[in-house]
């Protein structure tokens, strides 16, 4: 009998933990969606890089004891050096054009 109500506990903590690790993960999953929308406008071609750096940033995050608090400033700053990148890119392109002329 006692075993039965063991599980019946541990199964509730389980599902606890699973409901909680969920709901983590559609919030880092909303924060990620909106550091891409605001980013986006900066970098139409190089959306491919941003998602990328989001998922480095992601990875990072969740070696962490507290991925809900590091993954939206590494976030940031992970999509700011993609944007930076990208304005470094575009500055050059000029240059690049006018050596061929």
């Amino acid at each position: 009998m006692k075993l039965n109500q063991d599980n019946q506990t541990g199964g509730g903590f389980k599902n606890a933990c699973i409901a909680a690790c969920q709901k983590a993960l559609k919030q880092l999953t909303a924060v990620k969606e909106s550091i891409f929308a605001e980013s986006y406008s900066s970098l139409h071609a190089e959306a491919h890089l941003l998602r990328v750096a989001l998922n480095e940033a992601e990875a990072e995050a969740f070696q962490t004891q507290f991925p809900q608090l590091v993954f939206p400033t590494l976030a940031m700053e992970k999509a700011q050096e993609v944007i930076n990148w990208h304005h470094q890119q575009e500055a050059r392109r000029p240059h690049r054009e006018l050596a061929w002329a």
